[in-house]
């Protein structure tokens, strides 16, 4: 049998009402958004039952996405799954740094909240714009930034798919530039240009308060966005601050966790863009969704016959 990963989601794939059954039917997910109330009191209602308008306000989506990740996670434990390793994608690499023990929760929840807030206030100082290039090769993509001043390749998601970010202006004429090198580009409905340079002055304010954070020795591999290998204590701080700005190496980060030996990859938390992102990457790669509490019990009962299909 291969190994088990978690890959934690990441901003986008929030929506309202996500996690209400499982704080319904799982005294470790209710811990866990009991907690993150606690900490940050209204993250329950914004999980619950903001609207899409409110719940997409970055200072507000990180707080409430990192609570339904990581009790999707500790829902997963109640039933005997556990992880050999993990990934998240951007926002969820910090639940993920929770799970993996490389920070305690409360603080890897206190960092997110101060995360979002900070990178809230970076876009709006700073306003920026996305989009997503496909059919284009990562190389072409990067040549075509290159012609630009303030164009950046930010998220190598999967073969034929980067996204972008850098300034407003130049985005209609950099869109034009993809369709003329035969690929196509699509706006994406965010508040910022994030993982580029636009994020400066939240990645120097962040650097400050995780040099405040005590960091673990994981107790299992982490890998980063920033290098797509697994973290240790003595660089998270760095790499956690640095990763705001950077780009977000996700093909590379699966390609590593299946040269490791994974071979069972559990999106954790909102969504299934990185199942999706996953099959393209390695189409034999078995995948699963952990976020509906149903699902999650029935996992843990094909987990427990040992018959999934690696």
């Amino acid at each position: 049998m291969g190994k088990i990963a978690f890959v934690f989601a990441g901003q986008g794939a929030q929506y309202s009402g996500m996690g209400i059954d499982l704080y319904e039917n799982s005294p470790a997910a209710r811990s866990v958004f009991d907690m993150a109330e606690r900490l940050h009191p209204d993250t329950k209602r914004l999980c619950f039952s903001s609207d899409k308008t409110e719940l997409s306000v970055t200072k507000n989506t990180q707080p409430a996405l990192f609570a339904m990740d990581l009790a999707c996670a500790a829902a997963l434990d109640e039933v005997g799954i556990r992880a050999d390793c993990a990934a998240g994608f951007s926002l969820g690499e910090v639940p993920a740094a929770a799970y993996c023990g490389l920070l305690e929760a409360e603080a890897a929840f206190r960092y997110v909240v101060k995360r979002g807030l900070y990178m809230h206030e970076a876009a709006t100082e700073n306003a920026g714009a996305m989009a997503a290039v496909l059919r284009l090769s990562n190389e072409q993509v990067e040549a075509v930034c290159a012609e630009f001043a303030q164009m950046y390749p930010v998220n190598y998601n999967c073969n034929g798919q980067v996204a972008i970010a850098g300034s407003a202006d130049e985005m209609d004429a950099f869109i034009k530039r993809v369709t003329k090198a035969g690929g196509k580009a699509i706006k994406l409905a965010v508040s910022g240009a994030f993982h580029s340079p636009f994020m400066e002055s939240a990645s120097d304010r962040l650097y400050d308060e995780l040099k405040q954070c005590v960091f673990m020795p994981p107790k299992i591999p982490l890998y980063s966005n920033v290098t797509a290998k697994p973290f240790t204590d003595k660089e998270a701080a760095v790499l956690m601050a640095k990763q705001v700005k950077s780009p977000v190496r996700w093909e590379q980060t699966v390609l590593n966790m299946l040269a490791d030996g994974v071979t069972l990859f559990i999106e954790v938390g909102a969504g299934k863009v990185l199942s999706g992102l996953i099959k393209k990457i390695s189409p034999q790669a078995t995948l699963y969704n952990a976020e509906r509490y149903e699902d999650i019990v029935k996992l843990g009962a094909i987990m427990e016959g040992n018959t999934y299909d690696t």
